[in-house]
């Protein structure tokens, strides 16, 4: 009975050497839980768990060996699933925020810890459905922003649903997106609402792409036409006070003319009556 026992330990950790799949390279460590969006950071810690080679641990509990197995073989299998239990542990405990780690730091084993995350926000979770679908309902575009950015900001809210198992169907994301086109958007709300055709979403973005390209050709043009105007205007102006000057400047001069013509020679005087004084006056000598 002790051969085969000694048999049964190599033949149990050969199996499992050659049935482990190979190493990923390891991925981009999760962030921090804080206690909220628990399924997404979940996701990411169990697809970094596997990448290590970790992740049955969250599911299994120290290994029960068959009576007969040896005691200083037992005695290494157990250690060496304690060790890796312990990695994937602390691997867990260490994508937690420090509050969440003093709490949940205290847990035995991997597959416990999970478990009581599981338990906490898991439930938690269950009230994310209302609140991701009001979020849905009340969300409405504006046309200070770009629409593609909010259609984006949009089909993550529709993300988030469908990942709290809500259904919706790509002809209801479709017809939920045209109807919250902002208010300027309203003839092409309009164009798109009565088309007979069925769009699929990835149509809908490339025309609403193509749309908003043509409405900020048409502002650019627009105001390029207004800078063209105001400088139109300010030549004008220019001109103006061009010619009120030289005007100005015209009407000084004939003025200044007219009073020199108008103007007696003093000298042609003088002259003029020193002749009468000559012709008139007998000069005594």
């Amino acid at each position: 009975m002790a051969n085969d026992g000694n048999q049964a330990v190599p033949m149990m950790t050969a199996n499992a050497s050659t049935s482990r799949t190979p190493a990923l390279a390891p991925a981009e460590k999760p962030g921090k839980f804080s206690g909220m969006d628990f399924k997404r950071w979940q996701q990411k810690m169990f697809f970094y768990l596997t990448t290590l080679c970790l992740q049955k641990f969250i599911k299994e509990d120290v290994p029960d060996l068959p009576d007969e197995t040896p005691e200083n073989d037992s005695f290494l299998v157990i250690e060496a699933w304690k060790h890796s239990d312990f990695l994937c542990r602390n691997y867990i405990l260490s994508g937690l925020e420090d509050n969440l780690y003093n709490v949940y730091s205290g847990v035995e084993t991997s597959k416990e810890l999970w478990n009581a995350l599981e338990k906490k926000y898991k439930t938690e979770d269950a009230g994310m459905k209302k609140f991701v679908a009001a979020k849905f309902l009340d969300y409405k575009m504006v046309d200070s922003k770009s629409v593609i950015t909010q259609v984006q900001e949009l089909q993550v809210i529709i993300h988030d649903l469908l990942a709290e198992g809500l259904v919706i169907n790509e002809a209801f994301q479709v017809a939920a997106i045209i109807e919250k086109l902002p208010p300027l958007w309203k003839d092409f709300k309009n164009y798109l609402k009565h088309k007979r055709k069925e769009m699929s979403l990835e149509d809908l973005i490339v025309r609403l792409r193509i749309e908003e390209d043509n409405k900020a050709a048409e502002r650019r043009g627009r105001g390029n036409s207004t800078i063209m105007g105001a400088n139109i205007v300010e030549d004008n102006k220019r001109e103006r006070r061009l010619l009120v000057r030289n005007t100005t400047q015209a009407r000084s001069g004939s003025v200044e003319t007219a009073t020199t013509v108008g103007k007696p020679d003093t000298n042609l005087r003088s002259v003029v009556l020193g002749r009468k004084t000559s012709k008139g006056v007998k000069q005594t000598w």
